[in-house]
């Protein structure tokens, strides 16, 4: 009677942790806080990086391998999914354009499901303010794609879902202000295989 017992407590403790480990992870990587904003496909966090951020976006934040600095030094925006809604696919070839972001420089990065750099033969892992050929309008276009593509390129390797993320460093005060409104580059699907 014992064993069977100690049995139980042991099984019912063992599915209690997974499922309170296994809830806890979904919170964290899937539930949007209360202070995320979204600006077309991107989406950011207000608290990323300050002392008001709740539990489960610190525990993204980390998980993420993410230094976060608060949002009047950093804004980060996230795109995981294309204006229809449909995830970001290796599958596809997405074009970048826009103009510079109100900001004191920027970064754009694809990074895979793990939330690590997709490796790629080229090397090449994002596009920036200072890497980015502009047009004479002043604008730019990034292709990201598996595929080697002509002009500014992110590969995306052999993943098969990636995220992008957009750095905004030193964020003028109406992106602060707004981050909603802001002038972001568009994310437009061009193609699927």
């Amino acid at each position: 009677m014992r064993r069977i017992s100690f049995l139980w407590t042991l099984s019912v403790f063992v599915v209690g942790s997974a499922l309170g480990l296994g809830s806890a992870w979904l919170a964290a990587m899937w539930l949007p806080g209360a202070s995320t904003v979204t600006n077309g496909v991107w989406t950011t966090d207000l608290t990323i990086g300050s002392a008001a951020a709740d539990p489960y976006l610190r525990a993204r934040v980390a998980l993420s391998g993410v230094l976060a600095l608060n949002k009047s030094e950093t804004l980060y925006y996230t795109a995981d999914t294309d204006a229809s809604g449909a995830p970001l696919s290796s599958a596809c070839v997405y074009r970048i354009e826009g103009r510079d972001p109100a900001a004191r420089w920027w970064s754009m990065t694809a990074y895979g499901p793990d939330f690590y750099l997709i490796a790629n033969p080229a090397d090449l892992y994002s596009e920036s303010r200072t890497t980015v050929t502009r047009g004479p309008d002043g604008g730019f276009v990034i292709r990201v794609a598996r595929a080697a593509q002509a002009g500014d390129w992110i590969p995306l390797g052999d993943a098969d879902r990636f995220r992008l993320t957009l750095r905004l460093y030193n964020p003028d005060p109406s992106v602060v202000a707004a981050p909603d409104t802001a002038a972001l580059p568009r994310l437009i699907k061009e193609s699927c295989s």
